[in-house]
């Protein structure tokens, strides 16, 4: 019984930013770190009425949305600052915003293929740059703190129609690697998250569609994941007692691609 009320107070005053929070896994990564006492900043876009929602779900007090567009390294850094003040400080951050934009190379014109890759670069690795970079500051003064980056399966097996994707993935887990060595004497550990498919409202149409079963298929469990499975694995690096597994990539696909 002891055990069991340590775990669940394992993050009891953590205050915690999730960037891209108002829905799906970030959703489930915020309702998963208020669930055990942390206090969130849920981080949005444009979903102004889904953070909101998704803050008024929350177990406890104290949370708060955030808006930012995370592909500006600078309204990324000011993400930061503000998460800082917002809640007091800042110990866990988890850069779960990203974009997947299709973009085969047989079929997309020049200027939409140069597009797609700048947007997905500035999302999904420039911007979590910069939350990192920032963070890193802070947690440097202080006592130090964790960082855990959702890349993706795509990152090893590759993205034949979003090339630019598994690119930036690949970048995010050779960032996140690289930082857990330079922000390891800083008492700063830095973790990552790689899921498959996810059963998400942004996944929802392709599931449901003609693909859907085979994709369901590429697992043995023969579905695909769930967002709190991916929250699961989030905490985990998040936790004290997590410290030697920084550096630490963990898939969470169902065994649908397994690496050497």
């Amino acid at each position: 019984m002891r055990r069991q009320i340590h775990q669940m107070m394992q993050f009891n005053g953590k205050r915690v930013l999730v960037t891209g929070g108002s829905r799906g896994i970030g959703a489930a990564i915020a309702r998963a770190f208020a669930g055990q006492g942390a206090r969130v900043a849920i981080n949005y876009r444009s979903g102004q009425a889904a953070a909101k929602a998704c803050v008024g779900e929350l177990t406890g007090k104290g949370h708060v949305t955030l808006q930012a567009d995370v592909s500006d390294p600078g309204q990324a850094a000011s993400l930061v600052d503000d998460a800082i003040a917002a809640l007091g400080g800042l110990d866990i951050v988890v850069n779960n915003a990203g974009v997947f934009l299709s973009h085969p190379i047989t079929s997309t014109k020049t200027d939409d293929w140069n597009m797609a890759w700048r947007q997905t670069i500035d999302t999904n690795l420039i911007g979590p740059a910069a939350v990192c970079h920032r963070a890193a500051q802070h947690m440097m003064r202080s006592r130090g703190g964790r960082i855990v980056n959702v890349s993706s399966r795509g990152a090893f097996r590759g993205e034949p129609d979003g090339p630019a994707y598994g690119a930036s993935k690949a970048g995010l887990n050779a960032m996140s690697q690289s930082l857990a060595v330079a922000l390891a004497p800083h008492n700063i550990f830095v973790g990552v998250v790689a899921p498959g498919f996810v059963e998400t409202d942004m996944a929802a149409e392709l599931l449901e569609g003609a693909e859907g079963d085979a994709i369901r298929a590429q697992s043995p469990l023969g579905r695909v994941a769930r967002p709190e499975e991916v929250a699961h694995a989030v905490l985990f690096l998040a936790s004290d007692g997590a410290e030697f597994s920084t550096g630490t990539i963990i898939d969470v696909n169902g065994a649908s691609y397994l690496r050497s």
